[in-house]
């Protein structure tokens, strides 16, 4: 069974704007994130969310160059933006990724999905217990479910974090959490800061010439022969994001 894989991206991070337009061995970062989900077996077409703001027509441009959909939405509701995109171009089972993950490695993607087909989920995730370095996050959801959590969400953060409402009412759906047999979650290999940006485009460069098609063994051997690399990021907290807009709510409570 196939799935629609939909990359929300947008220029106007507020930690680094312009990031997904950052360019690595004259690629932009987005780009190169498309090539890398274009590869899963599991990916029948892809789709770019961005939004309606003016900053956003280069990733529109980007996105259509490649061949791939574009949805333009609303950049606060990100939830709406997600569920437009997924309702005009998605089909039965949709997987959300985020354009600060270049490095994503598609034998992940297609490991999710089997584990989300198998287990007959309304939604898959492999983050949420996690074992993968962040950079390498991925969801599945029913476009079933998802419809409902259109209908349903009310609450900032669920507008803002698509999938935040299924994870909060868990009791109401069939959720599977995948996880790999080792541990890797203390590494940070996506990119919301400069620093971010450093490491990411050292490992790029460092692994593409020896292995174009580089997968997770190979960016950690990377990383293993070149041990202060990892050290250039890890004052970063693991979604911080999620952090801030709950803290946001809770304030204005």
């Amino acid at each position: 069974m196939k799935v629609t894989a939909i990359i929300q991206a947008r220029m106007t991070s507020s930690r680094l704007p312009g990031k997904i337009l950052m360019e690595v061995l004259g690629k932009p970062l987005l780009q190169l994130m498309i090539e890398r989900v274009q590869q899963a077996k599991c990916i029948d077409s892809v789709v770019l969310a961005t939004t309606t703001n003016k900053e956003d027509d280069p990733t529109e441009e980007l996105g259509k160059s490649m061949g791939v959909e574009v949805f333009r939405g609303s950049e606060d509701d990100v939830l709406d933006r997600f569920y437009r995109a997924a309702d005009k171009f998605g089909g039965e089972h949709i997987m959300r990724l985020t354009g600060d993950c270049p490095l994503i490695d598609p034998d992940f993607l297609d490991a999710l999905a089997d584990f989300y087909f198998e287990g007959g989920y309304d939604y898959a995730i492999n983050c949420l217990e996690p074992t993968l370095p962040d950079g390498l996050d991925a969801e599945i959801i029913s476009m079933q479910t998802l419809r409902e959590v259109h209908e349903k969400a009310v609450r900032a953060p669920h507008k803002e974090h698509v999938t935040l409402y299924v994870r909060d009412n868990a009791d109401d759906f069939k959720i599977g959490s995948w996880k790999h047999t080792e541990d890797y979650s203390s590494m940070r290999w996506t990119v919301d800061n400069r620093e971010d940006f450093e490491l990411v485009k050292n490992i790029i460069e460092g692994v593409t010439h020896v292995t174009p098609d580089f997968r997770l063994q190979d960016m950690l051997d990377y990383i293993h022969q070149h041990p202060n690399l990892a050290e250039i990021n890890a004052h970063i907290k693991r979604n911080e994001g999620l952090a801030k807009s709950l803290e946001e709510e809770s304030a204005n409570a």
